[in-house]
């Protein structure tokens, strides 16, 4: 749950490996789910504070899905990465 969002509720940016099913769209209630062209999963939107978006990264991690990012936002259209910026998938293991 993200709980309420409320006006001071801050928007994040969860990106996950892999593109989720649309049957976990009601796990992830209030936030947009984004299947990107690379193979990852953007949820974005409000989270009403620390406790819920704990709660939210609770559920990727019981997906089994790797985790790539995790950010806030300003509220708007999910963001992309411009050239010479880099995420976890850039970082060599």
């Amino acid at each position: 749950m993200t709980g309420k969002p409320t006006s001071t509720a801050q928007h994040y940016e969860i990106r996950i490996k892999g593109h989720l099913d649309a049957r976990w769209g009601d796990q992830f209630e209030g936030l947009t789910i984004t299947l990107e062209e690379n193979g990852d999963t953007l949820l974005s939107g409000p989270v009403a504070d620390q406790a819920a978006l704990h709660g939210l990264l609770k559920k990727v991690r019981d997906l089994g899905m790797p985790l790539v990012s995790v950010g806030p936002v300003k509220p708007g259209p999910p963001s992309r990465l411009e050239p010479g910026q880099a995420d976890q998938s850039d970082v060599k293991q």
